[in-house]
């Protein structure tokens, strides 16, 4: 009976592992070492007046080579906590900045 709970508790922790946000943003910042902060835009109507706003959050990702710089679009991805506010990782460079 244990062993099926073993093999369950597996597959569920693999499916978690696919279950992660991914967002695209663009670099802001990237003064820290192996971090960068990326601001991820996001367009909706007004509640009440319907006009197109945008909303703005800053996340800071691990950058673990030092390879995003400023201006670069990359796509992050959720990950444990890393520090006090770094909980994603940099999957990928989209577009580098010209």
């Amino acid at each position: 009976m244990a062993e099926m709970n073993n093999a369950s508790a597996t597959q569920t922790g693999a499916s978690d592992r696919t279950a992660r946000k991914v967002r695209t943003g663009l670099v802001v910042s990237d003064k820290m070492d192996k971090t960068v902060v990326v601001r991820i835009d996001r367009r909706m109507p007004h509640p009440q007046y319907g006009k197109m706003v945008t909303r703005t959050r800053k996340l800071k990702a691990h950058d673990e080579e030092n390879s995003a710089k400023l201006g670069d679009l990359v796509r992050i991805m959720e990950t444990r906590p890393l520090s006090k506010d770094k909980r994603w990782r940099v999957v990928e460079i989209v577009e580098r900045a010209r």
